[in-house]
């Protein structure tokens, strides 16, 4: 499935289908916790959070596909990220975007 952040695919007509989005939300465990805590003191990157929010990502870019694929979609244009934290140890990601039909096969 084609994924763009664009709204044009070239070489390619489509009709929409609709929106579609995945969610995300995920936290760490205790170690992580404390591993961020005394990181935190240092300062620096805390790789245990960099880790979550980027398979936070993979996971609502699958849940989108998979979302546009039970629509028929060939492809999502237009697609976006957006994250929150929910707490300070809870972090949302969504990926949404437009569903589209290719009607140049």
């Amino acid at each position: 499935m084609i994924i763009s952040t664009t709204e044009h695919l070239p070489g390619h007509q489509y009709k929409v289908l609709g929106g579609v989005m995945g969610i995300v939300t995920m936290s760490p465990n205790v170690v992580s916790n404390l591993g961020a805590s005394l990181k935190n003191l240092i300062g620096g990157e805390i790789g245990a959070y960099t880790k979550i929010v980027a398979k936070s990502r993979d996971r609502a870019l699958n849940r989108m596909k998979s979302n546009a694929q039970k629509l028929g979609a060939d492809a999502v244009v237009m697609m976006r990220f957006d994250s929150d934290s929910i707490s300070r140890d809870m972090e949302t990601v969504i990926a949404y975007g437009t569903a589209v039909k290719f009607t140049d096969k």
